[in-house]
Parts: structure tokens; C-alpha cells; sequence
């Protein structure tokens, strides 16, 4: 049903705010502001060109990226007549739990196994209802070091946290997700607590979210 593999791709096609590798959007970029393919929202650019600022995406996903702090994808899913059910007998809360697990969490495992979700929890006043989720997946880091390569020997690898940010809008079901980097990139002098990773991530995916614009309702149809 949902590809959410593409939340996972590096993607880094595409310079902020120009095509390379003769790539195309499949969205649009309008100045500093990215357009979905399916125009259910917009956002100024998370990213810079100075910092070596990418995007890339599909008809549903879009992923930005740099080389030290950035690893952002927003999905963006019609909900089908299966969807909305589970959403109306489950609730909204146990709705968003169901997909991240079955879908999101699932796919991470897919990936790089052994991915596990550290803790949840739900957002009520957040765009009507979010659920923000910490996981932690082994080898799963977009800033892996490449230690140990020039003499043969394997990369050392990173055991990544990644938050992930689920709401309803408009028969649209988001998926917001983004690395926490300083695991990676800060290495052996990296000291934090899980509560502080937590509050960290829910930090950047609520601004994030807040940045998000959506156009006026369209009627529904049954």
C-alpha cells in the first residue's frame, strides 16, 4: 500500500535551489519554498546550498539533507477507504501508533534490522492530534564516518536515532521524520540522556511541522 522505503533514502539529488545529475522534482521549487508533487503543502527550504543543502523526492515524499546536521522526510499519503476505517474505529491516537508500527517502524526494521521504537507519545494540541515517536536503528545514520577505510578496514557503525512526527489532515496522513546528527557526527565526545534526545527531537519535527503550509480544504468526496 505505502512505499515508505523512500523515507530512508539519502535521496541528495538535488542543490537546494538547482537540479543536478540532470534530475527533475517532481515537486517544484519556488524561490526558498518547496511545493509537493500532489499540492496538499509547502515549506521554505530546511536547508542550505552554502552547506551543501539537497532535496530530492517522489510523488509522496520529499527528503532534505546536508553533510552535517540535516536529515529530514515528509510524507505525505492519501488516506484509502481501508485507512480512514482503521482511523475511525481505532481513534486518532491508537491510529497513529498502528501506522507507525506496521508501516514506518516496519520498514526501518526492513532496512536495518533490529530497529526498535524507544517511546511514544501524543501530541493532542499539535496540528488536532500528533504522535511523535524515538527509534533507535543500528547502522541506520545518514552522517556514518567512513572510519577505517583507507586501511581495508570496515566502517564503524552508528547506531541512529531518528523522531518521527505522525498526523491527520485532510484524508492525508504525514510522516515527518529527521536523524538526531550529534550521534554521528559528534562521536566519542557525545554525551546526552534519552530524555534529552527526546526533548531535542520533538523540538526540531514540532518546528518543522509548524512550517508546513497547506492549502484551503478541497470538498470531500465520499
Amino acid at each position: 500500500m505505502f512505499r515508505l522505503s523512500l523515507l530512508l533514502a539519502a535521496g541528495a539529488l538535488l542543490p537546494a535551489a538547482v537540479c543536478a545529475q540532470g534530475m527533475a522534482l517532481a515537486g517544484k521549487l519556488e524561490g526558498d519554498t518547496y511545493f509537493s508533487a500532489t499540492g496538499e503543502f509547502s515549506l521554505p527550504l530546511p536547508v542550505l546550498r552554502e552547506l551543501g543543502g539537497t532535496v530530492s523526492d517522489t510523488e509522496n515524499v520529499v527528503t532534505f539533507s546536508d553533510r552535517y546536521s540535516t536529515h529530514i522526510s515528509i510524507a505525505c499519503f492519501p488516506q484509502d477507504a481501508l485507512q480512514r476505517w482503521e482511523l475511525e474505529t481505532r481513534g486518532l491516537r491508537d491510529y497513529l501508533l498502528y501506522f507507525f508500527t506496521d508501516f514506518v517502524l516496519a520498514d526501518f526494521d526492513r532496512r536495518f534490522p533490529g530497529s526498535k521504537v524507544e517511546s511514544a507519545r501524543f501530541v493532542p494540541e499539535l496540528h488536532n492530534g500528533a504522535l511523535i515517536t524515538y527509534a533507535e536503528l543500528p547502522g541506520g545514520s545518514h552522517f556514518e564516518l567512513k572510519d577505517g577505510v583507507l586501511a581495508g578496514a570496515p566502517p564503524r557503525r552508528v547506531t541512529a536515532k531518528r523522531g518521527t512526527l505522525l498526523f491527520v489532515r485532510n484524508r492525508q496522513i504525514y510522516v515527518l521524520s529527521t536523524e538526531l546528527a550529534e550521534r554521528a557526527t559528534q562521536r566519542s565526545t557525545y554525551e546526552s540522556t534519552p530524555e534529552k534526545e527526546n526533548a531535542l527531537l520533538t523540538a526540531r519535527l514540532t518546528e518543522l511541522a509548524n512550517r508546513l503550509v497547506f492549502p484551503a480544504p478541497r470538498p470531500r468526496t465520499p
